[in-house]
């Protein structure tokens, strides 16, 4: 009598039961199954068909949006992303004579505190005498410049014979303190009256003292200019 309980049970449950209790896809209705439904932590990457979760994907236990290039799931690479810029970064020192002492690479002195031709506002040629003129091998319409001082506490500037930075009152170390400003030669927003430096390629760094007064010579900076951004361009 068992035995053939069994046999009509078998005979009307369906061939997925038959088949060792197996579930098929035709046996769950479509949109049936939610997440309560499945067993955290159940499911691996081997239980997930390749290219099957569209524009989604198995993270962490959990389903969630996939944000890479289409196909990555199916092991396909993605389309190569742009290259970054070149040279990013460049950098030189320069001494308070004007002259650079260290660089990252590219950069040469055009005019190092000149003294020009005098002019009607300026007979004694001075109006270049405070600045360093710097070509920096490429256009740097595109690019930013930075410069900052560096201090030099080997040199004492001022004849206080305090090279430590340690001077009491203002603007008593000159070794430690000063001004710099910088800017890519323009005509017609940044004029640069040397010759061959009134053009894109070329920045001017005018250092001065705590004060703003131009620096002499005795008491010149030395300093850092730094060209951030897209390098790509350089000669």
């Amino acid at each position: 009598m068992a035995v053939s309980v069994l046999a009509l049970v078998i005979a009307t449950s369906g061939t997925s039961v038959a088949a060792a209790g197996l579930i098929g896809s035709d046996d769950v209705k479509n949109d049936s199954l939610k997440s309560a439904d499945i067993k955290d932590n159940s499911l691996k990457g081997r239980d997930i068909k390749n290219g099957s979760l569209g524009g989604w994907e198995l993270r962490d236990g959990t389903v969630k949006k996939n944000d890479l290039a289409p196909g990555i799931l199916d092991g396909a690479a993605g389309p190569a992303g742009p290259a970054g810029p070149a040279g990013v970064g460049r950098w030189a020192l320069v001494d308070a004579d004007g002259t650079i002492v260290a660089q990252s690479g590219g950069f040469t002195i055009t005019a190092a505190y000149p003294t020009l031709a005098p002019t009607a506002t300026d007979a004694a040629g001075l109006r270049a005498n405070g600045n360093v003129y710097i070509n920096a091998g490429e256009n740097l319409a595109n690019n930013g410049v930075l410069a900052t001082i560096a201090l030099q506490n080997t040199v004492d500037l001022n004849g206080d014979a305090i090279t430590s930075g340690r001077a009491p009152g203002a603007d008593s170390n000159p070794e430690f303190s000063g001004e710099v400003a910088v800017a890519m030669c323009q005509p017609g927003t940044v004029n640069c009256a040397p010759p061959n430096t009134g053009n894109t390629n070329t920045l001017v760094v005018s250092p001065r003292n705590s004060d703003g007064s131009p620096t002499t010579n005795g008491n010149r900076k030395r300093f850092y200019v730094v060209v951030t951004g897209d390098s790509s361009d350089r000669s």
